[in-house]
């Protein structure tokens, strides 16, 4: 990281790393949830807009209530109309979207843990990137080759975690889908932690996501209901609901922490949290395509190994 940036911190890195950790925890959480909203009522969109739109409900009151919100969106709205917020700003939801309608579509098919590793592959790869072109709201942030090994063993638990027979069970496209939305949530959190820097809040950002993806979703399933029909049935359980409630919090920690740790360590720290969570949700709640738990233990611990590479400051290794 440039020395300017390092200038601003604030937090110490292992602070802002297990706020990650955290992050990625909420992720694995809401994946399921979606997930299984998909599963019953047979239609991902609609469970995804249900998601969303719960959270953009949220941010809704939040924003009107706190002082702090009703400045934030009032900057917004200058910077947005005297272009000194660029258009490409306000858009980054259209990736949280593509996020939960994956997780509506696919995680109660292939389980937590095949879909986290396609999205934490994703994260890697678009991370490592967005910090090498300065991307982020801290700028050009050095690919050391401690950051570079720690992506790769990060890959290599992607890796063991696709070995085995289960990864058969599942199509092609159910595995394509998360890496994408990997990609595209690695440049929601840099776009997002920069739109932070404009408004100087995060809840700001985050109901700019909300609002953005919402609108995309609605689009999407208004066309998925016109062609395959809209769901049956409505489930009653509360807890089916919580997705967008767990995505706000995901969402705003990741714009208030990425400025602090770069794209990179942030996707880093959140791969961990996701595989924990993951091998929880699998172990106690299993789907069709689950790896084995042994698999997946192995898994989250070469991935918590690679954090630790990549977070390690060695000085010596530019």
């Amino acid at each position: 990281m440039t020395a300017a940036t390092s200038g601003r911190r604030r937090l110490p890195v292992w602070l802002a790393l297990c706020g990650a950790g955290f992050i990625g925890m909420l992720t694995a959480i809401q994946a399921r949830v979606n997930g299984q909203l998909g599963v019953r009522l047979h239609d991902g969109f609609t469970a995804a807009v249900i998601s969303f739109g719960s959270g953009l409900a949220i941010l809704i009151v939040l924003s009107a209530a706190l002082p702090v919100g009703r400045r934030g969106f009032r900057t917004l709205v200058a910077g947005a109309r005297d272009r000194t917020i660029p258009w490409w700003m306000l858009i980054a939801g259209a990736a949280g979207a593509l996020t939960v309608a994956t997780q509506g579509i696919a995680v109660g098919v292939i389980g937590v843990s095949l879909f986290t590793v396609g999205y934490v592959a994703g994260q890697i790869v678009c991370g490592l990137f967005l910090d090498r072109v300065g991307f982020g709201p801290g700028g050009v942030v050095a690919v050391t080759m401690p950051r570079v090994l720690g992506g790769l063993l990060a890959l290599l638990a992607v890796g063991v975690a696709l070995a085995g027979g289960a990864v058969g069970e599942a199509p092609l496209w159910m595995l394509l889908l998360p890496f994408a939305a990997g990609i595209g949530v690695a440049w929601q959190q840099a776009t997002n932690g920069r739109l932070r820097a404009r408004v100087g809040t995060p809840l700001t950002a985050t109901l700019m996501n909300f609002i953005t993806g919402t609108v995309v979703l609605a689009i999407a399933a208004i066309v998925h209901v016109s062609i395959a029909g809209a769901p049956r049935a409505v489930p009653s359980d509360w807890w089916l609901y919580l997705g967008g409630a767990l995505g706000v919090a995901y969402i705003f920690l990741s714009a208030a922490l990425v400025s602090y740790t770069g794209v990179l360590l942030l996707a880093l720290g959140t791969v961990v949290g996701q595989l924990a969570m993951s091998v929880v949700l699998d172990a106690l709640w299993p789907a069709s395509a689950t790896p084995g738990l042994w698999q997946e233990v192995l898994t989250v611990s070469i991935a918590f190994l690679s954090v630790a590479v990549a977070a390690i400051p060695w000085r010596r290794m530019r």
